[in-house]
């Protein structure tokens, strides 16, 4: 218990944390490479091989994109990682009779899980670092590879039939409703000019006016929130719909909405951003008024908040169950975690499909598995400190 490699590498921390702190890091450390191992296989190993035998994917690309994924199986690894420590080690103590004696000199089982406690926080956090920094950044990049090795580099933008909506909110007999205010349409897009337009202006209707406006090609700057049109035709409308004025023009600059919602980006995958980016989509897709898209997004950021916390969840389930009477090996420690594991990210998927079912809220679509994990530790817990 006197490591002098733990003085150094936790100091100002009594014997007995450092001890059991040290003796939780090598499972850990063991379980990170383990369970990143099968995540890499589970998730993405398969397709590459496939790729390679049927596409002629070059093997170096193959290596660069597993490399890059890496980030994303890694955190998915922690909190496996930390239940597998927690029953390993304290399983180890509890099989050797160290937790008696520590329990014989005053010790409850509450202080013994301190140190797990402690490590779980701190890889909570560094999951949250990863996530919120490194794995967007990287399944980014392995998209693009990919895409590019493949030769399947797709652009930036939509280039046919482009539609987009605005939406807003009116309150009609004290019920809040959301009504259509503009609609952009488009055949074709090149990257810079758009063709084929329809747009319908319904931003005035309450004043008793609306518009469509037809032309043949257009640059829009949503950024300035203008649009250059050539070659077109308003019909400006009355409150019940008839044409009030007609309007032909050659060129046209006509201000647009400050859409936050670029015309022509494709849906983005939420997968590839972080929390403050897919905040920032979801306002921008909360114009168009996609319902189904907003849930399904409102409930992914959910999750990505929820996610780390499974750290904590995992490390005190690990710990209870080792901490109890039992003899276990290493190898039944790693097959219990092994279905612990699966159950728990089954509940999860089912939470969030019923989140996106609109069964339960996002929030709770979210942080219920967290949640009933937390109840699960503290009956462990306490069944332990009889």
């Amino acid at each position: 218990m006197g490591n002098p490699i733990s003085r150094v590498l936790l100091p100002g921390i009594s014997v007995m944390d450092r001890y059991i702190f040290t003796q939780l890091l090598l499972p850990f450390l063991f379980g990170v490479g383990a369970f990143s191992s099968i995540v890499l296989a589970v998730g993405g190993l398969f397709d590459i091989v496939r790729k390679i035998a049927e596409v002629g994917l070059p093997i170096s690309i193959a290596i660069e994109v597993m490399a890059l994924k890496m980030p994303l199986f890694i955190v998915y690894s922690f909190p496996m990682s930390l239940l597998l420590a927690g029953m390993m080690t304290y399983g180890k103590f509890s099989a050797d009779s160290e937790i008696i004696a520590f329990r014989s000199c005053g010790l409850s089982i509450y202080r013994l899980i301190a140190p797990a406690v402690v490590l779980s926080v701190l890889i909570t956090g560094i999951t949250f670092l990863f996530s919120e920094s490194i794995v967007p950044i990287s399944n980014q990049q392995a998209e693009l590879t990919l895409r590019q090795a493949l030769k399947q580099d797709k652009p930036t933008f939509n280039t046919d039939n482009i539609v987009k909506t605005l939406f807003k909110e009116v309150d009609r007999n004290g019920k809040k409703e959301q009504v259509l205010e503009w609609l952009f349409y488009a055949e074709k897009f090149d990257g810079k000019t758009m063709t084929g337009l329809t747009i319908i202006d319904r931003s005035e209707q309450a004043k008793g006016m609306s518009r469509i406006i037809n032309a043949k090609s257009a640059v829009l700057d949503t950024n300035k929130g203008v649009g250059d049109f050539y070659d077109g035709t308003i019909y400006q409308l009355t409150a019940n719909d008839s044409v009030a004025n007609i309007l032909n023009f050659k060129h046209l600059p006509i201000p647009l909405p400050k859409f936050p919602l670029d015309f022509t980006t494709s849906d983005k995958n939420p997968d590839n951003m972080n929390i403050a980016e897919s905040l920032e989509y979801l306002e921008q897709i909360k114009l168009g008024g996609d319902k189904k898209k907003i849930i399904a997004l409102t409930v992914k950021i959910q999750s990505k908040l929820a996610f780390p916390f499974i750290c904590v969840v995992f490390g005190l389930m690990g710990s209870a169950m080792g901490i109890r009477p039992q003899r276990t090996g290493k190898t039944t420690s790693f097959g219990v975690s092994v279905l612990l594991i699966f159950g728990y990210y089954f509940t999860i998927f089912i939470c969030e499909s019923l989140g996106q079912g609109e069964v339960i809220s996002p929030f709770l679509a979210g942080w219920l598995p967290n949640t009933i994990g937390i109840a699960i530790d503290g009956w462990l817990l306490a069944q332990a400190a009889k």
